[in-house]
């Protein structure tokens, strides 16, 4: 037996450095090559790192949060036959002299009584199957878990559900005073950086309009009552990132880049549209590359696409990067409006409500249509109001001639 040592490799895209987000293995494990090691983040995408041996985990380098150069010792793996050198110990510093310690004079303490902790609070389980399971009342700490480390699915919440699994004590008028502490790492630190340098650099302001979408709601029907199997039920959102798509031909200045060290705005003749899209680490934004070359039907696949490897961490690197105007949708949860940060470095995102019956006034007359609102935000720096507000008017007129869409 030999050792072999792992270190980072290079994950391309200028990557200097990654951030642990997981460890899928520990000390005394056994893997196969191409087994995922650890999820890094690094500036542009989280990644899986595979292994390129056979052999047994010896011993892992950092912790989540910690930041781990490309090209240093990551894993320590035994192996069959002849390994890689270990790395050279580095000597013991001199012990420095000490001062003679001053003696101390003991205190007696009061005593401290801790506070209660979670029976379940050491779980390893994904932020969704926490949710599910203190809404169904159940002690995660008795779940068995059988994906990496004991992390515990959702499938394993459910068959500990259906197989009479005990409910987890609640108790009503009790004080509670337990603390959880959640570090800020990986997805969640780089979006509370991106958000940061958004909210302090752009000078954002909102627009707020509403659009009847009853005739675009007719054709989507109509168009999902005869659609092949081969192609995607339709949503509002192909027909939004279209009508996008053509309105931004009149305003290019809403689809750009702003470098503010250059203090350069790039217009991008191509529209690469980022969509939010909730995981279950948190926000990432997918990307539909040259929406400006491709029909409603291949941005309703694009889209599942794209958002569904998201979700799955299978996303590349490529299909996470490059948006020049992002949209962002909670679907039927939409609500009624919201002010959305911008996706710096751009300029502009639009946000999509739920569409609602609503008693409106058509011809003197109160009758019922479909109706939606839009709010978005723009970069003052780089957008004038009255720019912004020229590309929302000419997006809702879209949507509310929908055959304008296809021309």
């Amino acid at each position: 037996m030999a050792k072999h040592v792992f270190k980072l490799p290079d994950v391309g895209e200028g990557v200097v450095e990654g951030e642990i987000v997981k460890w899928n293995v520990k000390p005394g494990d056994t893997v196969k090559e191409d087994e995922p090691l650890v999820e890094l983040m690094t500036d542009k995408a989280t990644v899986a790192i595979p292994s390129t041996v056979n052999g047994k985990v010896v011993s892992t380098t950092g912790k989540p949060g910690d930041m781990i150069p490309v090209g240093s010792e990551l894993i320590v793996f035994e192996v069959e036959g002849d390994g890689s050198p270990e790395p050279e110990p580095e000597p013991e510093p001199e012990p420095e002299p000490q001062a003679k310690a001053e003696p101390i004079v003991a205190t007696p303490a009061a005593p401290v009584v801790s506070p209660p902790v979670s029976s379940g609070s050491r779980a390893l389980a994904s932020p969704a199957v926490r949710r599910r399971a203190r809404e169904a009342g159940v002690d995660l700490s008795s779940v068995s878990g059988t994906g990496p480390a004991g992390r515990i699915s959702h499938d394993d919440l459910d068959a500990f559900i259906s197989g009479g699994g005990r409910l987890a004590a609640v108790q009503s008028g009790v004080k509670l005073t337990g603390v959880e502490e959640h570090p800020v790492i990986g997805l969640r630190r780089k979006i509370a950086e991106k958000m940061a340098i958004s909210k302090r650099n752009a000078a954002h302001f909102s627009y707020f309009e509403e659009v009847d979408v009853t005739e675009l709601e007719n054709l989507r029907q109509h168009l999902n009552s005869t659609r092949s199997s081969e192609q995607p039920k339709l949503t509002y959102l192909p027909f939004i990132v279209q009508a996008l798509v053509k309105a931004i031909r009149k305003f290019p200045q809403c689809n750009a880049i702003y470098d503010e060290e250059k203090s350069v705005v790039f217009r991008h003749q191509a529209v690469h549209v980022g969509i939010s899209t909730q995981t279950d680490d948190g926000l990432m934004v997918p990307v539909i590359k040259h929406a400006e070359a491709i029909d409603v039907w291949d941005t309703a696949n694009e889209l599942v696409r794209v958002t569904s490897a998201a979700r799955a961490k299978t996303a590349t690197v490529d299909e996470l990067t490059g948006s020049t105007i992002t949209i962002t949708s909670l679907g039927a949860m939409g609500g009624l409006g919201a002010t959305p940060i911008i996706n710096h470095p751009e300029v502009s995102i639009v946000s999509i409500h739920a569409a609602r019956d609503r008693a409106v006034v058509r011809e003197g007359e109160i009758v019922v249509r479909k109706m939606m609102n839009l709010t978005s935000s723009f970069d003052h720096r780089i957008i004038d109001g009255y720019d912004g507000a020229l590309l929302i008017q000419e997006l809702k007129s879209m949507l509310e001639n929908p055959a304008t869409i296809f021309m």
